[in-house]
């Protein structure tokens, strides 16, 4: 399986978002075929527990005002590592010590790496 084209635009609205609130280093990997109910995950890095949480809050403002509902949010109270999940896109914002320590790229590394687009979605 591959990345559906709904969860291709999920994918540029949460990366513009996160991109808007200054977040780096992002990654989009395709994890349809080991897991059938997600198709991509984006990982981002925030440089401090304050932007993890700016980041992971715009990610989900954004997604939300699309008409995209979130089914699960973890992590938020600490900002070190917030998880957003949308179904067919869940969204990984680390604090950069936590990204480097968990090896999200690692552990996925056989998983098909996503062109980031966000360039329809820079105003939002």
């Amino acid at each position: 399986m591959t990345a559906t084209d709904q969860s291709r635009e999920m994918l540029a609205i949460a990366a513009a978002a996160a991109e808007g609130k200054g977040g780096e280093d992002l990654v989009a990997l395709d994890v349809s075929g080991p897991l059938p109910l997600v198709d991509i995950f984006l990982i981002v890095t925030g440089r401090s527990e304050r932007n993890v949480a700016a980041i992971a809050d715009e990610v989900e403002d954004q997604l939300n005002a699309a008409g995209h509902k979130r089914l699960r949010r973890e992590g938020r109270s600490e900002a070190r590592w917030v998880l957003l999940d949308f179904g067919d896109l869940v969204v990984h914002v680390f604090h950069e010590e936590e990204r480097m320590y968990y090896g999200l790229e690692r552990l996925w590394k056989d998983c098909p790496v996503v062109p980031i687009e966000t360039a329809a979605h820079a105003g939002s």
